[in-house]
């Protein structure tokens, strides 16, 4: 009965030895962190500016380190604080361990190019906790982007991707409205953001991010700027990129460029109405839309 009860006690810990083993080798190291400090990948360049990581150690630990954590891993002391179950509407931090971004120029599962980096720190994002930084000089912001891809073992290995063609925008006019409504009911897209783009779609409640955490898709209707940016070639950039780690897609391969654009003037029409889209809510208005029929 002894021998038994030993050799399951050996058998128990050369199992938690393994899964020790396979846990350590698949966490980040600060030891790694230190030497990818130090490697080609830790810079950026950004409109005629060097990017320098160790320069923004300083920034980073006095801007972000509440929130991101020391290691880069979203786990910084207030962290807690921001996830959405213990504050509902809120956002926890982005891991910069994964190298995983929402606002990029490039096509889905690739990494973001510097400026798509620079501009979201200049930037914000809306409806979270990520501030505009006005305080941060525009060298400050090329070193933090720099000092956010020494988190990441991506950026030793990969490339970023290269950033979309985005075509000229073309004139506005009711066809185009109209043909939009169309792609908006053709790739669905009112299973999530709902017919009249309230957010309230028969899907909305159940969506969760590649980590398992819930997340609502975007309301059109209550005036807030969309997080990766709110001019018409954002949107455009938006659907043929995908939000990467979220359940928004590329529709890349599913739409055409002019069908993109007809998809934009249309959701400026579920809108609140503004100078910004006036032009399309009265061409809504002349052709008497009405919100997409899913089951006609």
């Amino acid at each position: 009965m002894r021998k038994e009860s030993f050799h399951v006690l050996v058998l128990m810990v050369l199992t938690a030895v393994i899964a020790l083993t396979v846990t350590s080798g698949a966490q980040i190291t600060t030891v790694q962190q230190q030497q990818w400090l130090h490697s080609p990948a830790a810079s950026s360049q950004v409109n005629g500016l060097t990017g320098n990581a160790e320069r923004a150690a300083a920034l980073y630990r006095r801007y972000c380190v509440s929130c991101h954590g020391e290691l880069g891993d979203g786990n910084g002391e207030v962290a807690p604080w921001l996830d959405p179950t213990v504050s509902p509407g809120n956002f926890r931090p982005r891991d910069f361990t994964l190298a995983v971004f929402k606002c990029r120029s490039t096509p889905t599962g690739t990494l973001p190019i510097d400026k798509d980096l620079y501009d979201t720190i200049g930037r914000g994002l809306d409806r979270s906790n990520m501030p505009i930084w006005n305080q941060l000089t525009n060298q400050d912001r090329a070193d933090l982007v720099a000092w956010i891809k020494h988190f990441s073992q991506r950026w030793q290995n990969e490339k970023p991707g290269t950033p979309i063609q985005i075509p000229a925008e073309p004139a506005i006019t009711p066809d185009r409205v109209k043909a939009g409504q169309d792609v908006f009911n053709k790739v669905q897209c009112w299973k999530c953001h709902g017919v009249e783009g309230m957010a309230n779609g028969p899907s909305a409640s159940t969506l969760q991010d590649d980590l398992g955490r819930s997340i609502a898709p975007y309301n059109f209707t209550t005036g807030e700027r969309p997080k990766c940016g709110s001019t018409d070639t954002d949107l455009y950039r938006i659907f043929m990129t995908g939000l990467d780690g979220t359940p928004m897609p590329s529709f890349a391969d599913n739409i055409k460029p002019d069908e993109a654009w007809d998809l934009v003037f249309y959701l400026r029409t579920l809108e609140r109405r503004s100078k910004n889209n006036a032009k399309e809510h009265e061409i809504a208005r002349q052709l008497g839309l009405r919100p997409v029929n899913p089951n006609p």
